[in-house]
């Protein structure tokens, strides 16, 4: 059992991304600072599991090197990055056809322009989407009119095609939301951040991400410790410990948070992911696959032994297929129906090694969605996490730190 001190100048629940940036900003201007975190290890929702030698991210989760936070709260280098090659593998009819990123992948714009996906018009409308959402500050993407993505997407001139082959199973496997309703403030953030940087993995799963920050906050990280409430300025935990502090700040997803403080209720995003391994890899490409159909369950998928050799025994392979808003029925049946639709019989050899449903994959961020929510709750309780700004890892880390640094002038 966690030795849990009786006093701290602040108490964190929650060692998640947000969890951890707020104590580590707290810890590095000299407060006491212990973090209570339920699970058995830290991460929240970025965790990752090894079974049978495979590594098994919790749910189909990558890191856009572009984010600005991450370079301030990680050692990238330390991480091992493995990265994804910019673009995409479309799967329609059976068939598969690469979608490179031009401006980063030129010896593959031969391969896009012939790819059936869309006209050449829509091709050329990607070039100026790219143009658009990369120039200038990135925060005034969050402050342009607000619309869903799909009709922002229409309005831009997209066709249908276009929109059902690739925007719907990429950005609406990213953002879990097949239905592209989500806020296109969000869509062109992520769009610039493809195209600014790599979508990558840590050779150790995502799970790395979080213990690095964890390990430079030595002995002040109590895990199995479940905080069941908030009184006053101490927090009582699950078996009745009590710690007493000057300031509290609850650092977990959404609806736990909403157990123990006043919280605006938001609609979740679920999403599912299946796990598969297998002999032979059914491609030999370091791209994001898509569902060209656009209508999943499956919307994309990924070899990601192909992109990390780390995340598979020796002479294996790891396929992720991630099924965005399923989270009920035989997701393994589902899964290996539709990909047996691109890569034939060899499917029903492979092994299933695990199926995530995850009810709280993030908040619903529709229009008109505003970021930078508010932190201080008042009597010394504060919040934090991807709900109160933007739903990625930026968005947890960016919170995490406006939240640290709130709590550090309120004590100061």
């Amino acid at each position: 059992m966690s030795q849990l001190p009786a006093r701290v100048d602040v108490a964190v629940v929650g060692a998640g991304l947000a969890g951890l940036t707020a104590a580590r900003h707290l810890h590095a201007k000299s407060f006491s600072v212990a973090v209570l975190e339920a699970q058995d290890d830290v991460g929240g929702r970025v965790r990752t599991d090894v079974v049978d030698g495979f590594r098994l991210d919790r749910g189909f989760q990558i890191l856009l090197t572009a984010y600005p936070e991450l370079k301030r709260q990680v050692d990238l280098d330390a991480l091992d990055l493995q990265r994804f090659d910019p673009g995409a593998l479309v799967m329609i009819r059976g068939r598969s056809y690469s979608v490179t990123d031009p401006f980063r992948a030129p010896r593959g714009a031969l391969d896009t322009a012939r790819a059936p996906i869309g006209s050449i018009a829509d091709k050329a409308r990607i070039a100026m989407l790219r143009a658009r959402t990369l120039r200038g500050d990135p925060r005034e993407l969050l402050r342009g009119q607000d619309l869903p993505t799909i009709v922002a997407l229409r309005r831009a001139g997209f066709s249908e095609k276009m929109i059902t082959r690739f925007f719907r199973p990429l950005f609406g496997g990213i953002q879990l939301d097949p239905s592209l309703t989500t806020s296109r403030r969000m869509f062109d953030i992520i769009f610039r951040s493809l195209g600014e940087g790599d979508a990558a993995v840590p050779r150790l799963g995502m799970g790395a991400l979080p213990r690095q920050m964890a390990d430079r906050l030595p002995g002040l990280v109590h895990l199995n410790t479940k905080v069941r409430s908030i009184d006053g300025r101490s927090v009582v935990t699950a078996d009745g410990r009590r710690v007493d502090c000057r300031a509290i700040i609850v650092a977990t997803e959404l609806p736990a948070a909403r157990e123990l403080v006043e919280l605006r209720e938001r609609t979740s995003r679920s999403a599912g992911a299946v796990y598969f391994a297998c002999d032979k890899a059914p491609t030999d490409s370091r791209l994001v696959i898509l569902d060209g159909t656009g209508k999943g369950p499956v919307l994309n998928a990924a070899v990601m032994s192909n992109v990390a050799s780390s995340y598979a025994p020796p002479g294996q392979h790891l396929v992720v297929a991630a099924l965005p808003e399923m989270i009920e029925g035989d997701l393994e049946m589902m899964a290996r129906d539709q990909i047996r639709r691109w890569w034939g019989p060899q499917v029903d050899s492979w092994r299933h090694l695990r199926t995530y449903r995850i009810a709280h994959a993030g908040a619903e961020q529709r229009p008109p969605f505003q970021p930078k929510r508010n932190l201080a709750l008042g009597n010394g309780v504060f919040v934090c996490g991807d709900h109160r700004d933007t739903g990625s890892l930026q968005g947890a880390m960016f919170s995490g730190r406006r939240c640290g640094e709130l709590v550090a002038g309120a004590l100061a």
